[in-house]
């Protein structure tokens, strides 16, 4: 099957909107969600759904005509090239087109332990688009988004691991996202921004011009393990729709 993602228009970010059921997708393909992200928001920060959903999720996808993009994330792994394999290839053949895989620490400045992984994951890459997850509570080594870009990746986010340790921009300065963005558009990836994001935070990240800004607790009545509240959904969306750049 030929992978789609359709980019938002380039004057805005895109919403990606995380869900943790199929009842949620909906709401979320309703609500015209520009990538549809399945996670399991009880299981962590990049918590997985199970096989079978999955793979029912990406049937509505796929019978959806592949008007919004659908990402699936991987479950939290341990930074080791065997198991973070493993996850990946799990997820990749339930069909779903991007597939988040998360990087904790360590990742040193030589990519000693960032090297093995990657080699692991290169020729999954030559037929699943893979997206890298670095966590910005984490102090990440941003220097490593070209190694992605070499592997074969599709694109590069930013999320905050520790959900109760405050939001993106808590852990990482304006300046510095601004360089996370450009380097990885100079790479060729699609990038993401993400971590705990409030309605307040889209104007100044908006500015960076990421493809993407992505929201799970701020879509949330209380608080990210809730059920999605179609209201605060409507309501991001309109303000990234009002975010054009000049």
């Amino acid at each position: 099957m030929t992978l789609h993602v359709t980019l938002p228009p380039a004057s805005r970010p895109g919403l990606l909107a995380s869900v943790a059921n199929l009842a949620e997708m909906e709401v979320a393909l309703g609500a015209g969600a520009d990538i549809v992200d399945l996670k399991n928001p009880a299981e962590g920060a990049l918590g997985a759904w199970a096989e079978a959903p999955l793979k029912a999720a990406v049937a509505r996808w796929r019978a959806a005509g592949c008007v919004t993009g659908l990402s699936a994330t991987v479950g939290d792994q341990p930074l080791d090239a065997a198991t973070i394999l493993a996850a990946a290839r799990r997820t990749a053949s339930t069909g779903v087109p991007l597939v988040k895989i998360g990087f904790p620490l360590p990742l040193d400045g030589a990519g000693a332990a960032l090297a093995p992984v990657l080699d692991a994951l290169r020729p999954l890459a030559l037929g699943t688009r893979l997206i890298a997850v670095l966590f910005a509570d984490q102090d990440p080594d941003l220097s490593t988004i070209a190694q992605f870009a070499e592997a074969g990746f599709h694109g590069v986010m930013l999320d905050t691991a520790d959900k109760a340790a405050g939001g993106l921009l808590a852990h990482l300065p304006v300046p510095r996202l601004a360089g996370f963005v450009a380097e990885a558009r100079a790479a060729g990836l699609l990038t993401g921004l993400a971590g705990s994001l409030k309605l307040q935070d889209i104007a100044p990240l908006a500015t960076l011009k990421p493809h993407y800004l992505g929201f799970r607790g701020a879509l949330c009545a209380t608080g990210r393990t809730s059920a999605l509240d179609p209201a605060r959904l409507a309501r991001v969306r309109e303000e990234l729709k009002g975010r054009v750049a000049a």
